[in-house]
């Protein structure tokens, strides 16, 4: 690519000057923009064509890559180290019980706590104590959309606060359950260090005993949740929404034990989780 150099921040300023290449990226290095020149035009520099990845499938909880699912080969592991560089690569085999742990197998390097930010916000956890899922940044989103900002919300499953900060980012004010004490310590950081704690209420315990009162929202984020249905109901005001998160191979349909507590139901597919395996979210509006 032909590209001429210049700081970061004059970048907006030569958006729409006639060299610029629009057919390509510009991107941001160590503070020194990289803007692509059009043919005819001088350019600093001619930098190697753009490699993409070829090689196993992974993702980024800041400087350390995870893979999932079946164990990989010592020549994707190689792939990935080529590629990104990471201080350690986990593999994480599955998640155990109701506390989700995570069940990890350090591949390469030495883990360490990390910090992932997405959309402005801040999660800091341990990968190798407690669970984490990138696949769930468009729900976290699509949270902070539809929460009114005077709502109670519910998070019942609340983990290290995937949909809490959300929730609360957004007004809410949040009632956050979590029953494994490593997960609660980091929510009860990340609440801390995104400040939301004014508008956040966070339980150490069974969120079958720490459910109280009325929510205008409940958030079950746990594939589980089908089995705690009935309790989240009989603490939803009418005309409140659960959202139920669950996992299969077709589309869920809810309890017909439950099914009289809802007048109507959405349903999102958000990510494979195994073969033949999809995450769903269905949208319960509480009669």
């Amino acid at each position: 690519m032909r590209s001429r150099q210049i700081p970061a921040e004059l970048l907006s300023s030569v958006r729409d000057a006639d060299w610029v290449d629009h057919t390509r990226r510009s991107y941001v290095e160590q503070g020194i923009a990289h803007v692509p020149v059009k043919e005819g035009y001088p350019c600093d520099t001619e930098l190697p064509p753009t490699v993409s990845y070829q090689g196993r499938g992974f993702f980024m909880a800041g400087p350390i890559a995870i893979v999932q699912g079946k164990e990989p080969t010592e020549a994707e592991i190689d792939r990935i180290e080529t590629w990104k560089k990471p201080d350690a690569i986990l593999w994480i085999r599955s998640c155990r019980g109701v506390e989700r742990i995570p069940d990890v197998r350090v591949l390469r390097g030495e883990p360490s706590e990390v910090s992932c930010r997405e959309m402005g916000m801040v999660f800091r956890f341990d990968p190798c104590r407690v669970m984490f899922s990138q696949g769930n940044r468009t729900e976290k989103a699509r949270m902070m959309r539809i929460i009114g900002g005077r709502e109670r919300v519910a998070d019942m499953f609340a983990g290290i606060g995937y949909f809490t900060i959300p929730a609360a980012r957004a007004g809410a004010r949040v009632h956050a359950m979590e029953l494994n004490p490593v997960a609660y310590g980091y929510l009860c950081r990340n609440i801390r260090e995104n400040r939301v704690e004014s508008r956040v209420v966070p339980e150490c315990g069974d969120c079958r005993d720490l459910l109280t009162g009325w929510y205008d929202r409940i958030i079950m984020g746990h594939f589980d949740s089908p089995a705690f249905l009935d309790i989240a109901a009989g603490h939803t005001l009418p005309g409140g929404t659960i959202h139920l998160h669950t996992a299969g191979s077709r589309h869920p349909e809810i309890p017909e034990s439950c099914r009289r507590w809802f007048s109507e139901t959405g349903i999102r597919r958000i990510k494979k989780v195994a073969p033949h395996t999809w995450h769903y979210v269905l949208d319960l509006k509480v009669v």
